[in-house]
């Protein structure tokens, strides 16, 4: 299920990351690995603060679609 969907406050774990290699390298940059436990804190107007890796990163929708969990 992408990221997207998730219910906020829900911790889960990153299956997958998707998308061109540039969007894959960009996101692990960013925290987003494959095993690692993120939480959606707010989703507001499209856009998601989750915590990933003890740090609150904000994300587009089209983003979170990227990243399976």
């Amino acid at each position: 299920m992408p990221l997207s969907m998730v219910k906020e406050g829900e911790p889960n774990r990153i299956k997958k990351v998707g998308g061109k290699e540039e969007t894959r390298r960009f996101l692990e940059k960013l925290g987003f690995v494959e095993g690692s436990m993120v939480t959606v804190v707010s989703a507001i107007g499209g856009n998601l603060i989750v915590n990933v890796k003890d740090s609150r990163v904000a994300i587009g929708r089209d983003m979170a679609n990227k990243i399976l969990v």
